[in-house]
């Protein structure tokens, strides 16, 4: 250690109390954190990419400090998604810090890396106050059934209206209209049910009807349209 010319001929003044580290909540405990192991937490960060294009929803269950599992959501350009892949082989196994000066390539995920690594080392995770945690495996709670991630996607203009493309039940295959042409339901098939029981045997015909669903009062309506075509 270097010390200034100033520093060394400055009198030695003894430090007082020193309490370390204010405790965090951390998996039902309450814990001084001063290294990096001392971290566990199963929580979400969400980030952008800088032109503001994508985003990405980062979902990591960590013990003593080594990502156990990783979830990674993303919308965006095709470099996102690919950036996502590589995210999701390259995160387990690494600390958090080491995780947080990776780079991961897409600007979303790097920035949704930094937002849920000040979650953590905060106390701020989802199982701050949950004994012992997540089990790994947790983060896939978030998608439901079929493992897939649920994701509202809609349209709208002002000469034609609303269209529901996507929403969080599935694919919008059509639009219930009233007699005022205001939306008042929609049915939609639900993709991932429909591919788990494809991938079991069925057939794809069979499976698409009976992932096949309505919301709202769908059946009431006076006029049906396809969101993407009419």
């Amino acid at each position: 250690m270097q010390y200034s010319h100033e520093v060394e001929q400055m009198a030695c003044v003894r430090q007082g109390p020193n309490h370390g580290p204010s405790p965090i909540p951390m998996e039902g405990l309450w814990v001084k954190s001063k290294e990096i192991k001392d971290l566990s937490g199963l929580t979400h960060g969400v980030g952008w990419c800088a032109p503001q294009q994508g985003g990405c929803k980062l979902s990591l269950n960590i013990k003593q400090g080594i990502i156990e599992e990783a979830l990674v959501e993303i919308i965006g350009c095709s470099g996102a998604t690919h950036s996502a892949a590589m995210a999701a082989e390259i995160l387990p196994g690494k600390t958090v810090l080491e995780a947080l000066n990776t780079d991961l390539v897409c600007d979303a995920i790097n920035t949704a890396m930094r937002q849920l690594f000040m979650q953590i080392v905060y106390g701020r995770s989802q199982t701050a106050f949950s004994e012992n945690g997540l089990p790994v495996g947790g983060a896939l709670e978030d998608l439901g059934k079929g493992l897939r991630s649920q994701v509202g996607t809609m349209y709208g203009t002002r000469a034609k209206g609303v269209r529901y493309l996507e929403m969080a039940e599935g694919y919008v295959t059509r639009l219930g209209l009233d007699e005022n042409d205001e939306v008042i339901g929609y049915e939609f098939v639900h993709i991932g049910k429909m591919m788990d029981m494809i991938s079991k045997g069925t057939s794809p015909e069979k499976a698409y009807k009976k992932a096949m669903g309505k919301y709202g009062r769908f059946d009431e309506a006076v006029t049906y349209i396809n969101p993407r075509q009419k």
